[in-house]
């Protein structure tokens, strides 16, 4: 179902109706009069005025005829009269015509008016069906999927496209994995027969595999605990995961600031557990519920309510003590339920600890068939301790202060808890878009050279994914008219929509610009102030979308409006789900603070809309940009994007456009064939750690 563009009308409060300049002035005083006008509902007025002269010199001298008493009389030389009179009714023939002016103007604005709220009315009904789509997919059970694909193999058999004996191997495949078969297909029943046949087979290969059963153990997910990279990266991962036939669970706190709307079939587990902390065993309460097609537990201490029982997640003086509690909670938890999980996946210091607590404590506790996985989604946050506090959760500093173990390679009378988290782990995963592994053990290790360096063999580098399934031009329902990379026709529409929508001029030849800022984009506002006032010069329109919550930064940002105001530019100072897509799908670049952004994930989604990715950098033209790096070990999605769009400054992709189109068209088809959303590199890397780990 496609959606129009709502028109915006804009309707000036300055109407050009022509002013009167009076032919006769005379000062106030002895000889001056007034004139009044009165309302009337007679057949000769409009709105109370007179619309016929001999009306107005009939009224006009019965009123001067009732101005004066009868002790004065009208004292004026022949024809001064009826040449005051004729000059008066010039005035009132003018202000009728202003009068009139000004109504058919009202009536042409309501006309608008009329227009845009039919308009939005429409929009609004669009939505109200698309959310009740929405719902009646949400519904739709696991006998509706399973009776759509059987059915769906009888039609293969009958049509001769498979044998009667891979059809009943496929009816078997159906009924033995209901729960996995629902999620993997439900968006694939559109799809035709033959593309329909083949995802069955590679299903059928997926499960003739003994998948892993994985449990993260992390302080976010999106969207019911979303507060950074880890969030979108736990649910997206977890979902990929398990659409290629893994068992994935996820561990939490139970936050009292959560949105517990997106969580279904919560409840309350009738048993309390325990878990040690600070020399002493404390109740937890457990609640259990689903998210996003994922198992979740919820961990709520009671002794120490108030450790998640806050408005924010983290940034309190506590927060050591916080997580320490949390994690030594959830690996109390796994022994209690009996869970023997092929990996443990734990994620940046919030929960680095699990690794050291696992070989020095837990391995021994019916869990020497588990593996530890850290993840680091931001090697810059590392967390030093006094060594003295890792005793709150039954460790023993002194075996652990050491160099190879958590002693901090430059504090070194301080602990460093990423650091534990690397070398306890059986595998490391650094995630990163645009680096290689070798970049980040030499450059961007922040300290951790020496460490990175010693467990380089079991260092991973991976890109961040996006959601293609509510990412996807071909099938966004948002979009004016949806597109491919083989046929992009749909893109010019989508352009023509977004530009009317944000009233800019209408021409699909004209090079759109969208940009989104967040309250943790670390942009240089004067280098963007200089970039956009050299494409307004050539006809560029740009589009900003702030997100995020109102920060000092949205200030800033909101200062910089008011320093590039040009017709050609648009500020949406708050996010729009809605228009978000729209300018992804009409846009020709996107403008990024950074080609990795594993928030917002906006290089990814604007390469699959056929927008390219253009970093901001401190200077438009020598500054440093991601230059293709050939060290060992780079992604896939690293060395793409470098050697297309990370190389070029925003200059250079304008001149690319305009002077070299067949080439960049090149570059946009072939950004939008590949796929780099969640199910693939992203999840091949880290099933290829799970292999590994599994086997030593």
């Amino acid at each position: 179902m496609v959606i129009p563009a709502l028109t915006t009308i804009a309707v000036s409060p300055r109407l050009p109706f022509p002013k009167y300049i009076p032919s006769y002035t005379k000062s106030a005083g002895a000889g001056a009069r007034t004139l009044c006008c009165s309302r009337s509902s007679g057949d000769g007025d409009l709105n109370g005025l007179v619309t016929s002269q001999s009306e107005l010199e009939r009224r006009g001298g019965a009123q001067m005829a009732k101005s004066f008493d009868g002790k004065h009389s009208i004292q004026s030389s022949d024809g001064e009269l009826p040449a005051k009179n004729s000059e008066i009714w010039q005035l009132f023939r003018e202000a009728q015509q202003n009068i009139l002016y000004l109504d058919k103007q009202r009536v042409l604005a309501i006309e608008e008016l009329n227009k845009a709220v039919s308009e939005k009315n429409l929009l609004l009904k669009k939505i109200e069906e698309l959310e009740l789509e929405k719902q009646v997919l949400d519904r739709k059970d696991q006998a509706s999927v399973c009776w759509d694909l059987l059915l769906r193999i009888d039609s293969m058999v009958l049509t001769g496209m498979i044998s009667c004996e891979e059809a009943s191997k496929m009816r078997r495949l159906v009924m033995d994995h209901k729960v996995s078969i629902v999620d993997a297909f439900t968006d694939n029943l559109q799809k035709k027969d033959a593309e329909l046949l083949e995802e069955l087979r590679q299903f059928s290969y997926r499960s003739k595999k003994k998948g892993f059963h994985i449990v993260h153990i992390c302080t976010e997910m999106a969207p019911i605990a979303s507060f950074g990279a880890m969030a979108s990266f736990v649910t997206g991962l977890s979902r990929a995961l398990q659409r290629k036939g893994n068992l994935v669970e996820v561990i939490i706190p139970k936050y009292g600031s959560m949105n517990l709307n997106e969580v279904q079939e919560l409840r309350e587990i009738e048993v309390e557990y325990y878990s040690y902390f600070n020399g002493q065993l404390h109740g937890n309460r457990i609640w259990t519920g689903v998210v996003r097609g994922i198992g979740v537990t919820f961990i709520q201490p009671l002794y120490y309510s108030s450790f998640f029982n806050r408005e924010k997640a983290h940034g309190y003086s506590d927060d050591f003590e916080r997580f320490m509690y949390f994690s030594r909670a959830s690996l109390d938890y796994i022994v209690k339920s009996s869970k023997k999980p092929d990996v443990l996946h734990i994620h940046n210091w919030q929960t680095a600890i699990i690794g050291p607590l696992f070989w020095e404590i837990f391995v021994q506790q019916g869990l020497e068939g588990s593996r530890i996985l850290f993840t680091c989604h931001d090697i810059h946050a590392q967390f030093l301790v006094q060594p003295e506090k890792l005793a709150l959760c039954g460790l023993d500093p002194a075996r652990l202060h050491r160099p190879d173990r958590l002693q901090d390679n430059s504090n070194t009378h301080l602990a460093n808890i990423m650091k534990g988290g690397m070398v306890y782990s059986n595998k490391v995963v650094i995630m990163s878009s645009t680096h290689s592994k070798g970049c980040i053990i030499h450059s961007l290790s922040h300290g951790l050279e020496t460490t990175l360096n010693m467990h380089k063999e079991k260092l991973l580098v991976a890109p961040c994914g996006f959601d293609s399934l509510a990412w996807d031009p071909e099938k966004d329902k948002i979009l004016s008219e949806n597109y491919s990379a083989d046929d992009m026709k749909g893109k010019s529409v989508c352009k023509i929509a977004l530009q009317q929508k944000l009233g800019l001029a209408e021409n699909s030849s004209f090079i759109t610009v969208g940009c989104f800022l967040s309250d943790v984009s670390d942009v240089d506002t004067e280098n963007l102030k200089a970039i956009v006032q050299n494409g307004t010069k050539m006809g560029v329109q740009f589009i900003f979308m702030m997100t995020g919550e109102v920060t000092s930064r949205h200030k800033e940002l909101e200062s910089l409006q008011v320093k590039i105001e040009d017709e050609n530019v648009r500020f949406i100072n708050r996010h729009d789900e809605t228009l978000s897509h729209l300018i992804f799908g009409g846009s020709d670049i996107i403008l990024c603070h950074s080609l990795h952004d594993p928030i917002l994930q906006v290089p990814l989604k604007a390469l699959r809309y056929g927008a390219a990715p253009i970093a901001i950098t401190s200077n438009d033209n020598n500054g440093f940009r991601h230059f293709p790096d050939h060290d060992y070990e780079t992604t896939k999605l690293a060395m793409f994007i470098n050697s297309t769009f990370g190389y070029l400054s925003f200059s250079q992709a304008l001149d690319e456009i305009n002077n070299n189109p067949s080439e960049w068209n090149h570059k946009v088809f072939d950004a939008m064939t590949k796929d780099f959303s969640w199910d693939a590199e992203c999840c091949d890397i880290h099933l290829s750690a799970y292999t590994a780990i599994k086997s030593l």
